[in-house]
């Protein structure tokens, strides 16, 4: 394989044998970069449209206690189910002190409440873990 450089035989070949992995090394991180950056823009823009159900679909008959547990209809100071599920921007929203349209900002706090009590294996929990995670 000849070498650009001119002066090429005058180095030692150990070190043309590193310039040449210096320069392998350099082209497959920037292409790392290349193929990284989409997918962070993907899950970045994923966790803003994946929805928490406020409750989770099998308990969507029990009313929200202000503490965020899950109380039966009627209960004092409960508020009803959220109209409809609320995206993860929503989400990040509500804990931030803001209601999205078409919410009583009087549930937000016991919705928000619910949303911090998510465990895993309930709806909704993979998309609040998301808005956990530190973005780069």
């Amino acid at each position: 394989m000849a070498e650009d450089n001119d002066d090429s035989e005058s180095v030692a070949p150990e070190k043309r044998a590193g310039r040449r992995q210096l320069l392998m090394l350099g082209a497959a991180a920037a292409s790392s970069v290349v193929t990284i950056r989409p997918a962070l823009a993907s899950t970045a823009a994923s966790v803003s449209h994946c929805t928490i159900p406020l409750p989770d679909p099998p308990r969507a008959d029990h009313y929200i206690a202000q503490d965020g547990t899950l109380v039966a209809r009627g209960t004092a100071g409960a508020v009803p189910p959220a109209p409809r599920p609320v995206t993860g921007a929503e989400a990040k929203a509500m804990l931030n002190g803001l209601s999205p349209p078409g919410f009583d900002p009087r549930s937000r706090q016991a919705y928000v409440n619910y949303i911090r009590r998510l465990q895993q294996g309930t709806s909704g929990f993979t998309c609040y873990a998301s808005l956990q995670m530190p973005r780069a």
